[in-house]
């Protein structure tokens, strides 16, 4: 091969020309094609992170909870007290999801368990956040339709509820939707499986299914742009077998009951060559593989197809000399293959074989994120769009003269109403843990059997936040998770991020990036919530005709809170007649990026909404203690459609209305449905009344009283806006409406 063409195929796998010359380096001498394989997928933007590394290390990374820091195992691991421990994490799929969404989404729910379980900690609760084009489009509701089965015939057959979640739509996502799956795991600390190989002469076994050509240089596919020609790549998205997976889960469990594992690790992006660099590095061990071991699905795999496949539902696993017949043993039993295809070596090297032929030797180290994968500083600059942001005022919209149809019609924007269409599909009690399945909160609310705690999660983002204000964006985005978890009475503790961007060579797309970053450090660090991880997802945007159009920046939070006894567990749901109802938060007239704003009134360019950091953690931490204290009866953030859909909400569960009184100081229109951040609704039992009040002005908390519960009417400055359960009906059938 001359030189020429080495580079020319270099830059056909999506390396650059300076990457390819720092791998003749490396190597000291001309890579060959499985070699280039190789660098190709573990170099590619989805596996090394190098465009966004260096900004992702300023995020906090330390944290009083925290048992592994971010990126040092499969998912992040968090102390819950006692023996217990908590893995968590959230990962896109998004590019397989866009060209296949049943299969894409089902393998995004099976890639996430994966990484939970292979650390020994059982799955117990799964949570996604999801994001569609217009929904008037045919394409959005395929789209729509697949995603939802995928994750439902999943994870219902995998056995693990679905314990929250939420969905958008917006037209930026038309081409390009967002899956982005997060798991949650319970493990014993002192079973904890490590990602790690070590300790000379160690046999490596491949676990779970048989290999095969589907999802070959998939993690090149995750990090390249969406086009016309996209469906070529179908091959690129692999294949769920939940059933394979709930083997591989049970035998996984018992195995870490014994002394016989050093290390596991899941085979996602880039399969075998993923799994076996990263762990050797970590251990600073090398490896000794044979491909011709593997056992295949399809004849005739060539050393880089067996090497790079991503076929789901199979481990990479390192035991102890002399325990391999413990292992072969409990595979046996759950009717896996569990075949032993190398050995742990001294030294940063990895040797991979095929009927004794050696066909390519890499450092294990020059691989990997933190190792010798390149790390770049991207060039950024502010949008152009922001100069027409800057020009929006108030005053240019015209107050309204129908607010009755402008709140009906919020409740049936897709984005606001009710997902049943989605969350039905959903096993939402399989495994009795789920304790808010008759009593609906902020947040997924994970019963800890055995203990008097529980967990909280939520996944949180305003995409048209971010894009107003990136910075602001991402903190309104870390603030009103941890606020979903403090209204369900439990206290944040820890965050995992799925971060959804366009090119990151596009200047204006990493501009957006960098402000997120800045955004979700400046809030973690107030909250005292590190990041224990998560994934970059670069390239979500769609190229027709030669212009890429990138989505809008979706920096997707998934946060985890401690529930410290079930007592405190709070639902968002209205109790009893009679109750009064107050607004805790700051009030401000603004509009800004609202559901109303953009949808009703028709304007896309505004600044984000109303939010300031230390008042909203000074308005969470009294919200906190106000429940602790037995002083609310219900707790409901105010978030899309404002304090509107906030009181609605509140009402449906038990059919209650409402009568209550704006303020003559701001709009009716910001008032009802403005989307200011930091504000939550209450209510409160008129024997509790004194005390409430007392505590928020001694906690120097801005409040309102609203007005109070009613039977069932809903009434606004004395004007009837209905019956609750006529509204519930405009908010439960509007997605199915536009799917008919």
């Amino acid at each position: 091969m001359s030189n020429i063409s080495n580079i020319e195929i270099a830059k056909g796998l999506g390396l650059l020309e300076e990457e390819y010359h720092k791998i003749v380096e490396i190597l000291g001498r001309e890579p060959n094609y499985t070699e280039l394989s190789i660098f190709s997928v573990m170099w590619s933007e989805h596996a090394s992170y190098k465009n966004s590394i260096k900004w992702l290390k300023k995020l906090p990374r330390k944290g009083k909870h925290l048992l592994a820091e971010a990126g040092e195992e499969n998912a992040g691991l968090v102390d819950l007290g006692g023996n217990l421990a908590c893995a968590f994490k959230i990962e896109s799929h998004n590019h397989p999801s866009a060209i296949e969404p049943y299969q894409g989404a089902a393998t995004g729910v099976g890639g996430i368990n994966r990484d939970i379980f292979t650390m020994g900690a059982r799955p117990v609760a799964q949570l996604n956040s999801l994001r569609f084009g217009d929904l008037k489009l045919k394409k959005t509701q395929w789209l729509l339709k697949g995603v939802v089965k995928g994750i439902g015939d999943y994870g219902n057959a995998f056995g693990v509820p679905v314990v929250g979640g939420e969905v958008y739509f917006d037209p930026t996502y038309n081409e390009n939707p967002l899956v982005n799956a997060m798991s949650i795991g319970i493990v014993e600390k002192d079973k904890v499986i490590r990602a790690i190989a070590e300790g000379v002469g160690n046999p490596v076994f491949i676990v779970g299914s048989r290999t095969g050509k589907d999802g070959i240089h998939g993690a090149t596919f995750a990090s390249a742009n969406l086009d016309e020609n996209s469906m070529e790549d179908l091959p690129a998205v692999q294949v769920g077998d939940p059933f394979q997976e709930k083997l591989l889960l049970e035998a996984t469990m018992e195995l870490a009951e014994t002394d016989a594992v050093v290390g596991m690790q899941d085979m996602g992006a880039a399969g075998i060559i993923c799994s076996t660099s990263e762990m050797s590095e970590k251990g600073g061990y090398g490896m000794e593989i044979h491909l011709d071991k593997v056992p295949l699905r399809q004849q005739d795999m060539k050393p880089f197809e067996i090497l790079l496949s991503e076929s789901q539902e199979r481990m990479l696993l390192v035991a102890k000399k002399g325990k391999e017949d413990v292992v072969k043993k409990i595979f046996d039993k759950w009717d896996l293959q569990c075949t032993q295809i190398g050995e742990v070596i001294e030294g940063d090297i990895l040797k991979f074989y095929m009927h004794g032929e050696l066909v390519a030797e890499v450092p294990a180290s020059a691989l990997v994120l933190g190792g010798g994968a390149p790390q770049y500083d991207r060039e950024y600059k502010e949008p152009e769009y922001l100069k027409e942001i800057e020009k929006f005022d108030i005053n240019s919209v015209p107050e309204l003269d129908n607010y009755l149809e402008v709140a009906k019609k919020l409740l049936a924007s897709p984005t606001i109403a009710s997902k049943k269409f989605v969350y039905e599909q959903y096993d939402t009690m399989v495994g009795t843990i789920n304790m808010a399945t008759n009593s609906p909160a902020d947040a997924g609310i994970i019963n800890l059997k055995g203990t008097h705690k529980a967990l909280a999660s939520s996944v949180d983002c305003n995409s048209n936040y971010v894009f107003a204000d990136p910075e602001k964006g991402t903190q309104i985005a870390v603030a009103e998770a941890a606020r979903n978890i403090v209204c369900s009475g439990a206290k944040p503790i820890a965050i995992s991020n799925c971060l959804n961007f366009g090119d990151p060579y596009n200047p204006e797309v990493y501009w957006q990036f960098v402000g997120a970053i800045k955004g979700m450090k400046a809030a973690c660090e107030k909250f005292e919530t590190p990041v224990t991880g998560g994934n970059v997802s670069f390239y979500n945007q769609t190229e027709k005709d030669g212009k890429a159009t990138p989505i809008k920046p979706t920096p997707v939070i998934g946060m985890l809170g401690i529930m410290e006894d079930k007592k405190y567990q709070m639902s968002i749901d209205f109790k009893n007649k009679g109750d009064l109802i107050y607004l805790i938060g700051k009030q401000v007239e603004d509009i800004n990026q609202s559901e109303y704003l953009r949808n009703v009134v028709g304007v896309e360019y505004s600044p984000a909404p109303y939010f300031d950091l230390d008042e909203e953690y000074k308005m969470q931490n009294a919200l906190y203690e106000l429940i602790k204290d037995r002083l609310v009866q219900s707790a409901h953030d105010v978030s899309e459609g404002g304090v509107w859909v906030a009181l609605v909400e509140a009402g449906f569960k038990n059919a209650l209305g409402f009568d209550i009184t704006t303020s003559g100081e701001i709009r009716k229109d910001a008032f009802l449905f403005g989307e200011a951040q930091g504000r939550v609704v209450v209510s409160v039992s008129e024997k509790d009344n004194e005390v409430f009040v007392g505590k928020l002005k001694e906690k120097d908390v801005p409040f309102m009283l609203l007005g109070h519960v009613t039977k069932g009417d809903v009434r606004i400055d004395d004007i009837s806006f209905g019956h609750i359960k006529d509204l519930k009906e405009i908010y439960d059938n509007a997605i199915e409406s536009y799917l008919e």
